[in-house]
């Protein structure tokens, strides 16, 4: 299985998470991180409809959507995931895994903004609403913003309502978000999240 990523054709197991952040932050070294401890090898075992992906994308129960937590500051109480695969909730309850796996134990540890990076989402399945809405009581005076995905996906995540609970479109389509370090770029959809709520 492939697909198109910046006008040039990517195999599945080839497209691997943003590593320039490590020097920041890695999950597998903070202990206040689900995936801490987590150990990483070579071998290709995890698949997505019988398709090897990456070693070290994140596996959290579900059978196609797997990420990488690439920053959490408990400071400013920000993570940025990048996630991968497909968020199917009809037939996975993708949104189940991730919220009970990563984002309770990010909340418990006081983190409230939470960054989605989709552009590696090659499609969504909604169903209901429920852990959307929970995951934004959870929140409180935070937010969720779901930067790059795609236009499809977007239009599909309005189709289900999820609008009323993640920011997402628009000047949340920041495609040079790599060049920038991970505070600065929190910065940046922060002050997009801002304009949205003022």
């Amino acid at each position: 299985m492939y697909f198109y990523y910046t006008k040039k054709c990517f195999f599945m197991h080839e497209i691997e998470p943003y590593y320039n952040w490590e020097k920041y932050y890695r999950a597998d070294e903070d202990a206040r991180s689900p995936f801490y401890g987590c150990q990483y090898s070579n071998m290709y075992e995890n698949t997505i409809y019988g398709y090897y992906i990456h070693p070290y994308w994140d596996y959290i129960g579900s059978e196609t959507l797997y990420l990488k937590l690439l920053y959490a500051n408990y400071e400013v109480r920000v993570a940025i995931i990048e996630l991968f695969g497909e968020w199917n909730d009809t037939l996975h309850n993708d949104v189940m895994y991730l919220k009970r796996q990563v984002v309770d134990k990010l909340t418990y540890q006081g983190i409230n903004q939470f960054i989605l990076l989709g552009e590696n989402i090659l499609n969504f399945h909604g169903s209901d609403d429920c852990y959307y809405e929970e995951w934004f009581e959870d929140v409180e005076d935070g937010w969720i913003a779901a930067v790059n995905f795609r236009e499809f996906v977007e239009r599909e995540f309005s189709k289900y309502h999820l609008d009323y609970y993640i920011n997402y479109g628009g000047t949340l389509q920041i495609d040079n978000w790599r060049t920038m370090k991970p505070l600065q770029f929190y910065e940046n959809v922060k002050q997009q999240i801002m304009r949205r709520l003022t």
